[in-house]
């Protein structure tokens, strides 16, 4: 028999003059402060100033939300977003990719150290460690929202989420715990004083390669290339990239880290730096759920505002 398990949280916990903040969205902003502090407290090691740790969150931020937005639109959901091109912008309504917050996630930690000369290979392998806590938290905050659900399940663990009437795989928290497994590995690689490059390597393996086995429990809405849904290609090729860096970099000199630069970068402009990545905590919490979603129609019954407010129209979104 299927557990007793009823999804009934509500996924809001705030509304302020008609824009509502959701718990998802929260999972990020916790997420991005996670990161900013992490490097907070390990700025002198690798000689960044309070600036340059500002400016680095500010890049980690914009490219998650930019690389997750992206992949989503054009990946996922094309279908309703090539006919409704001005709602792409429109994040309040849903829609990220866990694949492209990673890609956007690397392309803005490439491009800080590229304007700063920072070696890439370095931040990066920092970067994976608070990444895992990050994807985690991620997780959590899509199963408050009770948007991602997965295969039908008889097992006592299934839960019943909104607008379903079988009980399913709680298919986010499998893959949370698999992102949180992840970060005790990385501090133990960690304490080996690995080359440069293997940690963010062994990252993207065990990420792709586990996620191939928590997906087959997932109900993709959409599938390509054969049947195969566009996750686990992502996952295969993440374990392959990872296999490859693995070898790549233990080839190299575990002890030949790059030396540390000098902190030369002033405190002028930090509340510039602040009031940025201020901005850029508070834009994830209007974000619900993963996927574009007629919100009036599927939480209009507990928050009556939302079938009256001009940023939530109702809408035909094809599944």
């Amino acid at each position: 028999m299927p557990g007793p398990f009823v999804h009934n949280i509500d996924p809001i916990f705030a509304e302020i003059g008609g824009v509502y903040l959701w718990y998802y969205g929260l999972s990020y902003t916790l997420g991005f402060l996670g990161a900013f502090f992490w490097f907070w407290r390990v700025r002198e090691r690798y000689s960044m100033a309070p600036a340059q740790v500002y400016s680095l969150a500010i890049h980690i931020c914009a490219g998650v939300l930019i690389g997750g937005r992206t992949v989503e639109v054009i990946f996922y959901e094309w279908d309703y977003y090539g006919a409704h091109l001005l709602h792409i912008p429109a994040v309040w309504l849903g829609g990220m990719s866990t694949h492209g917050i990673l890609l956007g996630a690397l392309l803005g930690t490439w491009l800080f150290c590229r304007t700063h000369r920072k070696d890439f290979l370095t931040i990066i392998d920092e970067l994976v460690i608070p990444g895992a806590y990050i994807m985690g938290l991620g997780r959590i905050g899509n199963f408050i929202d009770g948007q991602i659900g997965g295969r039908p399940t008889q097992g006592w663990w299934g839960v019943r989420f909104p607008d379903t009437l079988d009980y399913q795989h709680p298919v986010v928290l499998y893959d949370g715990i698999k992102n949180l497994a992840i970060l005790p590995l990385l501090l133990y690689l960690r304490t080996k004083r690995p080359a440069c490059g293997t940690l963010f390597a062994h990252f993207v393996f065990w990420y792709g390669f586990l996620r191939i086995f928590v997906d087959l429990f997932r109900a993709y809405r959409t599938d390509l290339f054969l049947g195969i849904p566009p996750g686990q290609i992502f996952n295969a090729f993440m374990a392959a990239a990872g296999v490859a860096l693995i070898v790549w970099f233990s080839r190299r000199d575990s002890r030949s880290q790059p030396a540390a630069q000098a902190v030369s970068a002033p405190r002028r402009g930090l509340w510039g730096h602040r009031a940025a990545f201020a901005f850029l905590l508070l834009l994830p919490l209007i974000i619900p759920s993963d996927w574009t979603q007629d919100v009036p129609r599927r939480y209009g019954d507990r928050h009556e505002g939302l079938r009256h407010s001009i940023l939530y129209p109702p809408m035909e979104v094809s599944r």
